[in-house]
């Protein structure tokens, strides 16, 4: 038999109380609908907010995803600029080796063995080059190839500053050599007797001149015609007043007839320095200077060496 729940109610104050009857499985079936509705509210809400973190979970993801590409192009910007970077720092390499040869050709200076061209190191492709490429695509090789390359760079630099270094010293070699070489004249005047054989002033025999005489007004200043040392300032039997100067590389000038000697034996002097005034003292018909140039002892024509 089934059972009833019996409900009163009363509609109004003055109304009569009212009884109906429900079976207690009616009952129960709205009861379970009741809940079942509140548990399929609550999953489908869970569902919602379960959705709802997955796509802002899914927006912070692109977000980061959107970062990480913009990390990696400006990365392989940078990886793409030191390339071009290190073609730059090789061609300037290249320019400073062939600014070194002609420095040399124009020096006389003979080539080395060991130069430091840029031979034996290829060049970056260009389509490695380009910002475009796909980011999927790995640089994987232009980086290996940068690595190998800034290597060799790295040793052709070290390698061409040796050579420069070696370079200085020859030519500050050069330099001194040439600072120690007559090359002007001692003083300005008229070449009254030259270099080679000629008949004496004093005795007319045929002799040999080993310098040349150059004339002027007494007192006119003699200069240095080359860096050297003063090896001998004094008086000297027939050159009268004597100055001896040593350039160095077997190189020595002589200076004679002096009228007053400026220079001390050992002191330094210079191309174009004053080191006497010109004079006629020993044996001289007259005020001028007796200029010689000997190399390795032995006398040599001056005129061969006046570049003025």
């Amino acid at each position: 038999m089934r059972k009833r729940i019996k409900i009163w109610f009363h509609p109004g104050a003055t109304s009569d109380i009212k009884e109906f009857s429900i079976h207690k499985t009616v009952l129960w079936g709205v009861l379970f609908m009741a809940v079942s509705a509140l548990a399929g509210t609550a999953v489908i809400g869970y569902d919602y907010f379960r959705l709802k973190n997955i796509a802002f979970d899914a927006t912070r993801l692109n977000q980061t995803v959107v970062q990480q590409d913009a990390e990696i192009k400006h990365q392989r910007g940078q990886i793409q600029n030191f390339a071009g970077e290190i073609e730059s720092l090789k061609k300037q390499l290249d320019n400073l080796s062939k600014f070194e040869t002609q420095v040399r050709l124009i020096a006389g200076i003979q080539q080395t063995s060991n130069s430091s061209g840029l031979i034996g190191i290829g060049g970056i492709p260009q389509d490695e080059l380009d910002l475009d490429i796909p980011l999927e695509q790995k640089h994987t090789a232009l980086i290996r190839e940068m690595h190998q390359q800034a290597n060799q760079t790295n040793l052709t630099a070290q390698k061409q500053a040796l050579n420069f270094e070696n370079l200085i010293q020859l030519l500050e070699q050069k330099r001194n050599l040439l600072a120690s070489c007559p090359s002007i004249k001692p003083v300005d005047g008229w070449i009254t007797s030259k270099f080679g054989y000629r008949a004496s002033p004093f005795t007319g025999r045929k002799e040999f001149h080993s310098g040349l005489d150059i004339s002027n007004k007494s007192g006119t200043k003699i200069v240095a015609t080359a860096n050297g040392r003063v090896a001998y300032a004094s008086g000297k039997r027939f050159f009268g007043n004597l100055v001896v100067i040593d350039h160095g590389h077997g190189r020595v000038t002589k200076y004679g007839h002096l009228k007053k000697i400026l220079v001390q034996p050992g002191q330094e002097v210079k191309r174009g320095e004053v080191i006497a005034t010109l004079g006629n003292t020993g044996r001289s018909t007259g005020p001028h200077v007796h200029y010689e140039i000997q190399l390795n002892g032995t006398p040599v024509n001056p005129l061969k060496y006046f570049l003025n």
